[in-house]
């Protein structure tokens, strides 16, 4: 498992005068220069919008149901099979034969939204000429493609049971067929006791370790019994709220100013029947109906809902971006004059994540464990409906309602305003970028002709696709990292930008590449996700001019910024350079603005990104393959000398310099020569 706290440290020694050139494509093996100019005076600076970057996360590629959400239980209340009975309880699976169980579905459930029910009539017995099987029968869960049970750690099982008789019900973790005991306990009851609906809770210490696991229910009693709302989930999840904490933590090292959820299409859905309604997803989890998502194509219990989004954006420290449904699906949408219920669906969802906790929803909210409001302070209406026909109609009904009960959100509109002005009020509008390599590389410089008054930009989904990209390639995250700089460089009317999709279940990909990929029990970031690591520390810092002097233009970028850290207080400048080229450059910075020996070239660290193949990608089995490398820097030669950054062909490197006094100076103060190997 890797993270941006991660790249190796190593002390790079005067001897080694440039990197080993390592060959990526056909080209001419020749050293190529280019001089960088970096104003970092008080006049030149320019402050970075403080929620810049972020991320965005969707329900796609089972990012949440089988990710993100802890729980282990796929399909847990059995509801996945729709609600007509009988239904396919998949991935539920049968131990035994008909000889000794039949097992089936009803609408018995004692949850008014989510009436299926599992009936299971055992023929069996303990003893006698009918015994059960050793071990008993019953019915048993994989989980989301194997569930992953750790030696020493808690799980906690809840499940509601009824029956027409006394109960011994084993509830087990075992392996994926069934022979490994991981850990058990038996659930033993009375008639008096489960004859009607009862929650039961077990909690099970793992004395093994195995990442296909599954959970089992099994009997040896003959008889009936109901079984609904069966839930598996650890006890160690991030800040106790239900998150899977491995990869919550990848989140956090990437700093993110904003989470933007829950979709995506996945909001809108291919019929509106199926699109994310946010009120089916609050309250206690086995009350919840679930839904399918019929554009991603698999159920979700919807145990990450609203009020789960909200949380972990407060655990992370971000700002939450609620996307919600304007009435407008792939498919069907809904006439402005009939659009105020949809309208009055949103202000409710902002009165449960800001009212009173005395107020009608907000109570809803204190009841769950959170009586503060929430800091939801932007929505936007809808996703990508722009060019549907009814958008713009509905939004301004959206848009003028909300308003007017919250003036202080700022509204998202899905119309590009980038290159003309919008014809509707909005506080930013949302851009859409998905493409090759080269042309987003070249996308740098979107915005440098925007308007820079009215609303500003919000770029809530980037990534290179294609055949460039393959599940996640070196140069896909060379395209991005160039068409980031120039968001940086537009910082002024960019104020957020996210990658998509964000996750993906290595078993269910629906959508190539993803920043994070995982299993049941392991993960690695994508190169995509190591190259935002490097703009970990852009939101909220100050920009420079940086002016490249280069032939390159096609093929380099750069920029600088000023940052502190926040661990140490040490202030940076660091300087960012793509190359996109097939050659080594030979980049000199000069830099003007600061004070004469402020920089300490012993103590700053160039970071770079790069491998020996432009397709070469992470995995499961070389998680570490294109990660970023950091070295220390030793300034060789005498004081003054003119030295030379070496950047490698096809590569980001990201150059932290040290700054060891009040630096700042106005703007003609003398310039310094920086330079290393």
């Amino acid at each position: 498992m890797g993270s941006c706290k991660s790249p190796h440290v190593v002390l790079l020694l005067y001897v080694l005068v440039c990197f080993v050139y390592q060959s990526f494509a056909i080209g001419v093996d020749t050293n190529q220069t280019a001089k960088l100019l970096v104003d970092a005076s008080e006049a030149s600076g320019r402050p970075i919008s403080e929620t810049l970057f972020g991320i965005f996360f969707e329900e796609i590629n089972h990012a949440g149901a089988g990710g993100l959400w802890a729980e282990l239980v796929s399909n847990r209340g059995f509801e996945a099979g729709g609600p007509n009975v009988p239904s396919n309880i998949d991935p539920w699976s049968i131990i035994g034969n008909e000889s000794s169980l039949i097992v089936s579905t009803d609408r018995s459930s004692c949850f008014d939204r989510n009436k299926v029910a599992l009936r299971i009539e055992v023929l069996c017995d303990s003893q006698g000429a009918s015994s059960c099987p050793d071990g008993g029968v019953g019915i048993y869960n994989p989980g989301f493609w194997g569930m992953n049970i750790e030696k020493g750690k808690t799980y906690s099982v809840v499940l509601y049971v009824r029956s027409s008789g006394s109960i011994n019900v084993s509830v087990s973790l075992t392996g994926s067929d069934g022979l490994q005991k991981l850990a058990a306990a038996n659930i033993i009851a009375s008639d008096s006791e489960v004859s009607n609906w009862t929650k039961v809770e077990v909690m099970l210490e793992a004395q093994g370790t195995n990442p296909n696991s599954r959970l089992q229910l099994t009997t040896t009693r003959k008889g009936f019994i109901w079984f609904d709302q069966v839930s598996v989930m650890p006890l160690d999840t991030y800040k106790g709220h239900g998150f899977r904490k491995d990869l919550v933590e990848m989140l956090e090292d990437l700093k993110p100013q904003f989470i933007r959820f829950p979709g995506g299409c996945f909001v809108e859905g291919e019929w509106l029947r199926n699109a994310f309604r946010w009120k089916e997803t609050i309250g206690p989890w086995e009350e919840r109906p679930g839904h399918f998502g019929d554009v991603w194509m698999y159920w979700t219990d919807d145990g990450i809902g609203y009020f789960e989004f909200l949380q972990l954006a407060e655990d992370l420290g971000t700002l939450p971006i609620w996307v919600f449904n304007n009435g407008i699906s792939h498919t069907d949408q809904v006439d402005t004059s009939s659009v105020l219920p949809f309208v009055q669906e949103a202000l409710d969802g902002l009165e449960f994540a800001r009212g009173s906790p005395n107020s009608t929803w907000g109570s809803l909210r204190a009841a769950m464990g959170h009586p503060e409001p929430f800091d939801l302070r932007y929505v936007a209406i809808g996703n990508e409906d722009c060019g549907k026909k009814n958008y713009r109609g509905n939004y301004l009904k959206f848009y003028s309602a909300i308003k007017r009960a919250y003036p202080d959100i700022k509204i998202i509109s899905n119309c590009d305003g980038s290159s003309r002005k919008l014809d509707h009020p909005a506080d930013l509008y949302d851009f859409h970028v998905y493409t090759d390599a080269k042309n987003m590389f070249s996308m740098a410089h979107q915005f440098d002709h925007t308007s820079r008054s009215g609303p500003k930009a919000f770029v809530s989904e980037y990534a290179v696709t294609g055949k460039d990209a393959g599940t996640g390639s070196l140069l896909a995250a060379l395209g991005e990292a160039g068409f980031l700089i120039g968001l940086e460089k537009n910082s002024d009317v960019v104020e957020m930008a996210s990658y998509a999709p964000l996750f993906v279940n290595a078993n269910n990909r629906r959508w190539n590449p993803d920043a994070i990929v995982f299993n049941s029990s392991h993960l690695y970031g994508t190169p995509s996700y190591w190259a935002q690591c490097l703009f970990n520390e852009s939101s909220g810092a100050t920009i420079f001019n940086a002016t490249l002097q280069t032939n390159l233009s096609t093929s380099l970028l750069a920029s600088a910024i000023s940052w502190k850290n926040s661990e140490n207080e040490n202030s940076y400048l660091r300087i960012k350079i793509v190359n996109f080229g097939t050659n080594i450059v030979n980049l000199k910075i000069v830099v003007d603005g600061l004070e004469p020996n402020s920089i300490n070239l012993s103590k700053s660290t160039k970071t770079v990104l790069t491998s020996t193949n432009l397709m070469d990608e992470n995995s499961f089995n070389e998680p570490k393959k294109v990660i970023p490398n950091r070295i220390l820097l030793e300034k060789a030669g005498e004081d003054g000398e003119d030295m030379e950054v070496a950047i490698s062909p096809h590569s980001f490197t990201s150059i932290d310099f040290l700054i060891e006094s009040s630096f700042i100076r106005t703007t003609g103060a003398d310039s310094v020569f920086v330079s290393s190997i």
